[in-house]
């Protein structure tokens, strides 16, 4: 049951891809959550390094689309310079999201991951499908509430993650 909790890799930001080892792993597709994983929460648009990132992986082949939790407004809104595929009030972790994701990206589980700062709407809801999932250390330490209280677990669940693999 753990191990449905655990990423297959743990990066401080999703500037820290390794794009290289993904196109190795034959990935196609690319879930990104956004609040906390790629702006804080109460950030409305990307900034200029973030447009240039999304470019430089739609220009290596990706197909990219944004899962959130968030409101139709607020994912609108966030991705008007982006123009990614996206999803607004997903649900994570359940799978209909990431299965509708998949569906407009044209990829599989076996050619698709999930990267975002929460272990249990990203991580969980895409190790459920059987997706590889990266978590990303939150780039703001400002969450909402109902965050703030899952953010303990996550702690801890981190840590016992990085134990098992500094084992390996």
């Amino acid at each position: 049951m753990l191990r449905q909790l655990f990423p297959f890799d743990y990066i401080d930001s999703v500037f820290e891809l390794n794009i290289e080892e993904l196109m190795r792993l034959k990935i196609k597709g690319l879930i990104f959550d956004i609040d906390n994983t790629l702006v804080p929460y109460d950030v409305a648009y990307p900034n200029q390094k973030l447009i240039s990132f999304f470019e430089k992986l739609k220009e290596k082949g990706f197909k990219i689309c944004l899962v959130s939790n968030n409101t139709e407004e607020r994912v609108i809104k966030f991705n008007e310079d982006l123009k990614l595929y996206a999803i607004h009030k997903a649900s994570k972790p359940r799978r209909k999201s990431f299965l509708k994701a998949m569906n407009l990206m044209g990829t599989h589980k076996d050619n698709t991951v999930v990267i975002g700062d929460q272990v249990f709407t990203d991580v969980w809801g895409g190790n459920r499908l059987g997706l590889k999932t990266i978590l990303v250390v939150p780039v703001s330490a400002r969450d909402e509430w109902i965050t703030k209280i899952k953010r303990g677990l996550e702690r801890i669940i981190i840590r016992l993650y990085q134990r098992q693999r500094s084992k390996k």
